[in-house]
């Protein structure tokens, strides 16, 4: 399964990517995140490995996350794998003009087991989660214009 979701940010672009590129941040507008953990490699380079640890309801996840292109401020990809599940995500930081910027996510999600079924019948689910982080950092990074 793929998506593409968009939004624009009231803001330069390089301040968006600094805004994005901060794992302290993502506490901040990435709800149900508790933890941050390094697991391999240097933190925030390509082939870093982290584990995301989240509490949703009465519900604990932890995912690993995997840098796999760094090139900033135009984009910056990873991989997300949480059991059966992978989602390979790649987001890209457009400048609309001096005070505004396009922000793409481009996800893939590779499924096995029950979660293939899953993404088979609610297919929107991935990309309504997808879009609130992306409004959910809009409003973060707004706030800190």
């Amino acid at each position: 399964m793929k998506y593409k979701v968009e939004i624009n940010i009231g803001l330069p672009r390089q301040r968006v990517v600094e805004l994005f590129d901060s794992v302290e941040n993502m506490y901040k507008w990435m709800k149900g995140l508790q933890e941050v953990k390094l697991i391999e490699g240097e933190p925030g380079q390509v082939g870093a490995k982290s584990e995301l640890h989240f509490n949703m309801g009465k519900r604990d996840m932890i995912m690993v996350e995997t840098i796999t292109n760094k090139d900033l401020p135009d984009q910056i990809s990873g991989t997300y794998q949480m059991g059966t599940t992978l989602n390979i995500q790649h987001t890209y930081f457009v400048k609309i003009s001096e005070n505004s910027t396009k922000m793409i996510s481009e996800n893939e999600f590779q499924m096995k087991g029950a979660f293939k079924f899953l993404g088979w019948i609610m297919p929107g689910l991935f990309r309504k989660q997808t879009e609130k982080y992306l409004t959910d950092f809009k409003n973060f990074a707004e706030s800190k214009a």
